[in-house]
């Protein structure tokens, strides 16, 4: 079964016009399976979490204020709308959570007022700087120490899986989009990591969004990393984190087959 479990509705509006968007989409993909999401940072019930971005630097602040939030309601009735249609393909809905320990008191409450199919906890930010955007080398890669940012960063993701709060684990191996990589062995690390999915019962994804949203060379999960997930018998997500209807599905056949 192809199942793409990570798309976002982020660049359109919260209707049932755009969504079929997707689905069409998929359906020309050859997909069995849709997992359609947000960012959190759309909802205005998440906003707190995002006010420690703004202050930490000037170009967070200015990203953030360009968007207008708005309330969750929106995207549950959006929900509940659609899964009152027939759909040529299965469809699950969900959140993608931008995830730091101290936010979370406010998940445990906003999360659990929903029943949401899954919730992906995805890292983003390191104690409120972002790594990917086009502004990251400035505040935060020519910076601080790579070894120290990865340190870091795995850190908060066992934090984030004991949470129990989600069902999946994001983009586990993101940190090297821009090409910066640890100058010590991630192999212990991947397995304390692995560990952890399995005793939580998590599905780590592999996520091809590394590979044509960023270049990189690797088409999702690094070999390494995606064995160590597989001898732990963790499960694996397939995702292709589009955020755009001719995104779907692009290049989960190739890393199915993996």
């Amino acid at each position: 079964m192809l199942i793409d479990g990570h798309i976002h509705l982020e660049n359109g509006p919260l209707s049932e016009e755009y969504v079929m968007r997707f689905v069409d989409a998929g359906v020309k993909m050859g997909l069995d399976e849709l997992h359609i999401l947000d960012h959190t940072h759309r909802f205005i019930e998440f906003s707190p979490m995002y006010e420690g971005l703004k202050k930490a630097s000037s170009y967070q602040k200015e990203w953030f204020d360009k968007k207008h939030p708005e309330p969750l309601a929106n995207y549950h009735r959006l929900i509940e709308k659609m899964k009152q249609k027939e759909l040529p393909l299965r469809v699950k809905w969900g959140l993608e959570v931008c995830y730091a320990p101290e936010s979370k008191p406010l998940l445990k409450k906003v999360l659990n007022a929903y029943p949401y199919d899954f919730l992906i906890g995805s890292i983003h930010s390191i104690d409120n700087l972002l790594y990917d955007m086009p502004f990251s080398k400035v505040i935060l890669w020519d910076v601080y120490d790579t070894d120290a940012l990865y340190r870091r960063y795995y850190e908060i993701m066992e934090d984030m899986i004991a949470s129990d709060l989600f069902t999946q684990i994001g983009h586990p191996d993101q940190l090297k989009l821009f090409g910066y990589e640890p100058s010590y062995d991630l192999s212990a690390t991947y397995e304390r990591i692995a560990r952890a999915a399995f005793d939580h019962n998590v599905y780590m994804e592999n996520n091809t969004g590394i590979h044509y949203r960023y270049h990189h060379s690797d088409m999702g999960t690094n070999s390494q990393f995606l064995a160590i997930l597989k001898q732990y018998k963790v499960k694996i997500m397939t995702a292709s984190d589009a955020h755009v209807p001719e995104h779907v599905g692009k290049f989960i056949r190739e890393i199915a087959q993996l």
